[in-house]
């Protein structure tokens, strides 16, 4: 019976200190993942819109417009993590109005200009450069978004021609909503506008995706990335790419064009990016050491911006001449 004894006592003590590191790992799991996920927007409420109605004239069209990445992770007062924007929080909503209002500025002339808050996921996502990392954080914005459009479309007269457009993670927004678009609804796009991000060849072959052929061309998608040599290309943001349209002389093969007399903006037609030479962007800070380092990327919506803002209204004037 001594013996017995004996023998079992180490075999509890290793089951008791097998459960006791299992609950302490499990403990420790629970700290490092404890995160919290902001109150979904209202996109009824108009305190999660940023507007600007601009058509006096009823021969403009509907903006809307999804902004890029503002946010980095931040923590609650409990200490729990946030890798995503509260669009409750007004700093938060200001920080995205600094770039929204100055997108207006141009998309909105002559037109109505809608923008939501919508919870954006963080740069920490990005900064992986990991597409399942981007993936998997990006389901919460995506779902804000989605129902931003559908509320965008209930209160827009049906009839009007819209135009939808987004800068960085905002594109990325624009690519995702003409997937998920109704095909009935694409007779009324004018153009969709991804700046800075990429449209993939598994994207291209969506039959509300057809690339931008020219100035003037309706229903189709304006897609570019620019950058000063191939090296710098971002794949997180850029490649795989299928398209790519040069917004300073609107071709889609290599004749280069010349942006305010001293900048060169070319197609690379097999890597579907801009080359740009003569142009520095010191003016766009490196952001966490894999942006605006040999890319252009903070620069994407501001040093084409008079291309942009003409080239808008042109496709609304052929929108309406068709």
């Amino acid at each position: 019976m001594t013996q017995k004894n004996h023998t079992r006592k180490p075999r509890y003590t290793f089951i008791y200190l097998l459960l006791t590191l299992i609950l302490v790992a499990c403990k420790g799991n629970d700290s490092q993942t404890a995160q919290y996920i902001p109150d979904a927007p209202d996109y009824t409420d108009p305190v999660m819109w940023y507007v600007s109605e601009n058509d006096k004239t009823g021969d403009g069209a509907d903006v809307l417009y999804f902004v890029s990445t503002w946010e980095a992770d931040w923590t609650t007062e409990d200490g729990r993590i946030c890798h995503y924007a509260d669009v409750h929080n007004p700093k938060h909503r200001a920080d995205m109005d600094k770039e929204i209002s100055r997108i207006a500025g141009y998309m909105g002339e002559n037109n109505n200009f809608y923008s939501p808050y919508y919870r954006h996921t963080t740069i920490e996502a990005w900064e992986t450069l990991n597409e399942d990392t981007v993936r998997s954080r990006f389901r919460i914005p995506n779902n804000d978004i989605q129902n931003a459009f559908a509320e965008f479309l209930r209160r827009r007269n049906p009839q009007r021609p819209f135009i939808l457009a987004g800068f960085s993670q905002g594109a990325k927004a624009v690519v995702e909503v003409l997937k998920a678009m109704p095909e009935e609804l694409h007779k009324y796009l004018v153009a969709a506008y991804v700046l800075g991000y990429k449209v993939t060849p598994d994207n291209a072959a969506t039959s509300n995706i057809k690339a931008a052929q020219c100035a003037d061309d309706t229903g189709v998608t304006i897609c570019y990335n620019s950058v000063s040599d191939i090296r710098y290309i971002q794949p997180i943001v850029a490649e795989p790419c299928a398209m790519c349209i040069n917004p300073v002389n609107w071709r889609t093969d290599a004749t280069p064009a010349t942006l305010s007399d001293t900048i060169t903006v070319a197609v690379d037609t097999n890597r579907h990016v801009l080359i740009v030479k003569g142009y520095s962007g010191d003016e766009y800070a490196p952001i966490r050491g894999f942006l605006n380092v040999g890319d252009f990327h903070g620069a994407e919506p501001w040093l084409y911006e008079e291309c942009l803002r003409e080239n808008i209204q042109a496709r609304i004037r052929a929108y309406y001449e068709q």
